[in-house]
């Protein structure tokens, strides 16, 4: 699959795209009545090729407290291109019943990103370590989508997943990003 997307809120200017492949089992029977009638599936995603694209380094004019006078400066921020690997090792999906071509789903799923590079770019502190962030994130999300088949056994799937992206405080600070859309295009061989 290929994924791409961009941050929302203060990171509207951050970007990302990455690839890689998804491997899953259904693990219950169909459950649920009407068109809530599905079954859950467990998979696992591993991408070798994750990169989120941040503003190119420049300084900002940042409002900061040290020791209780509030301050205006500027100060580095930004950080360029940033390449890792992401692997979410929980992926709880609930594929609802399909009909001939089309099968939606939804699901939450929790991964974990390294990144070459502190991530994401901080804005410098006064009196600290720039990006004090760190080089490891989790990434809990949610999404939905969709799979088309093209064939009995073959299908294109569609998604789009809101995706936190946070160090859980490992560096000094944790910025993180809040949210950010992402959307994925794949090809699925069904066993």
């Amino acid at each position: 699959f290929f994924q791409g997307g961009v941050g929302t809120g203060d990171r509207s200017d951050f970007s990302f795209l990455s690839a890689g492949g998804r491997a899953g089992k259904v693990i219950t029977d169909p459950h649920l009545p009407g068109i809530l009638r599905g079954q859950f599936v467990y998979a696992v995603e591993v991408m070798p090729y994750s990169q989120s694209f941040t503003p190119a380094p420049h300084t900002a004019l940042t409002e900061y407290d040290y020791m209780g006078q509030i301050g205006y400066a500027e100060f580095p921020y930004g950080g360029g291109t940033y390449t890792g690997v992401s692997i979410t090792p929980i992926i709880l999906r609930w594929n609802l019943t399909p009909g001939r071509h089309f099968a939606p789903w939804v699901q939450g799923a929790g991964g974990l990103i390294y990144t070459t590079h502190k991530y994401p770019p901080d804005i410098l502190v006064p009196h600290g370590e720039p990006g004090g962030t760190s080089v490891f994130n989790f990434a809990p999300q949610f999404g939905i989508g969709f799979h088309y088949f093209i064939k009995p056994r073959r299908s294109i799937d569609f998604a789009a997943n809101a995706v936190h992206i946070s160090s859980a405080s490992l560096g000094d600070r944790n910025p993180g990003v809040n949210a950010s859309v992402q959307f994925q295009i794949g090809y699925t061989w069904w066993k």
